[in-house]
């Protein structure tokens, strides 16, 4: 079979001016496409990228700065990178980024510690970035990182319209127990000096007044397996002595240890206590039992996050949903 297509053009030695060439463009044209010039016909923007991508050309970054005196890279801060939530954000991130046709860049740094974030901070403004998104803030840090750096395009993820769906979510999860019958029904919060546990924490706080419920008994971790795990003997003490018949978690990752926590202690889950989580993490469907939870368009957070930064329409973002599993089930 005799093949005559061309062969791919070599992305090394292919320039503005082949990619116009091919185009049927001028080179000005092209270089207004690759900027994003508004004043582009829809039909000239496509043509030229589709001949980038056929010509298989690469964009210099380095010489468009030079130019339009941006990178096109965000920077995004982040920390505790091995939780499950901090570590699919950055994945959010890196494509809502890329759906907006920037790249990202990522310095890691101990959210507890200013210095570490104002050091970050620096180091990804020293490269130039256009703007800075943080992951998983703790609320004094994102004060001080916005107070060093005035002049500089900073969002987060969670917060503003992001803390009400944190709230929402939580209070969903309240509500399912409530619908269920459950009366007596406890709380694992996050670490409190996460903005996400605090908004959290609200939401389940304000469904259960809401609901006329006390809000005890109460129990913290710091968002691990490990810490649910921890927290089982005592919570196990506590549905045996008639306390809760349900147990909200602010997270999957510790509702996981503490199901298995209870198995070991003899308490069946969700024969003897409910349990809700928060996050809907790929493996919750896993868990023994299959664990019902709270599911948030991450996604769509951090979307509304890169436009932020880019002082760009901020999209629809999905309202959080209830995914009913085995683990919570009607007050027997």
């Amino acid at each position: 079979m005799d093949d005559t297509r061309p062969l791919p053009a070599d992305p090394m030695r292919v320039g503005v001016r082949e990619v116009a060439r091919a185009a049927g463009v001028s080179t000005q044209t092209v270089s207004r496409v690759l900027n994003e010039h508004p004043n582009i016909r829809p039909e000239t923007r496509d043509r030229v990228l589709q001949t980038i991508a056929d010509l298989g050309y690469r964009v210099n970054n380095a010489a468009r700065t030079l130019g339009t005196r941006t990178t096109r890279t965000l920077g995004v801060i982040a920390s505790d990178a091995t939780l499950y939530g901090p570590a699919v954000g950055i994945a959010a991130l890196e494509a809502a980024a890329r759906d907006a046709g920037r790249w990202i860049a990522t310095a890691y740094a101990d959210a507890s510690d200013e210095a570490s974030v104002r050091d970050a901070a620096d180091r990804l403004l020293g490269q130039g970035v256009d703007g800075l998104i943080v992951l998983a803030p703790h609320a004094a840090t994102l004060t001080a990182l916005t107070g060093a750096h005035p002049g500089v395009a900073i969002a987060a993820l969670h917060t503003g319209p992001g803390a009400a769906e944190q709230e929402a979510g939580a209070a969903l999860a309240i509500s399912h127990l409530v619908e269920l019958g459950h009366r007596r029904i406890g709380r694992v919060a996050g670490p409190e000096e996460w903005l996400e546990a605090r908004s959290r924490e609200a939401g389940m706080r304000r469904a259960l007044e809401g609901a006329g419920l006390g809000i005890e008994p109460h129990w913290s971790g710091d968002w691990t397996a490990a810490a649910g795990a921890a927290l089982a003997g005592r919570i196990a003490a506590a549905v045996r002595a008639g306390g809760p018949t349900a147990v909200a978690v602010a997270n999957d990752q510790m509702a996981l240890g503490l199901i298995a926590g209870l198995r070991e202690a003899g308490v069946d889950v969700p024969g003897d206590v409910s349990i809700v989580g928060f996050d809907d993490n790929p493996d919750a469907a896993y868990y023994r039992p299959a664990l019902t939870t709270v599911g948030l368009d991450l996604a769509g957070e951090a979307r509304r996050a890169v436009a932020a930064v880019l002082g760009a329409t901020a999209p629809a973002v999905a309202a959080p949903r209830l995914v009913v599993r085995a683990s919570a089930a009607a007050l027997r």
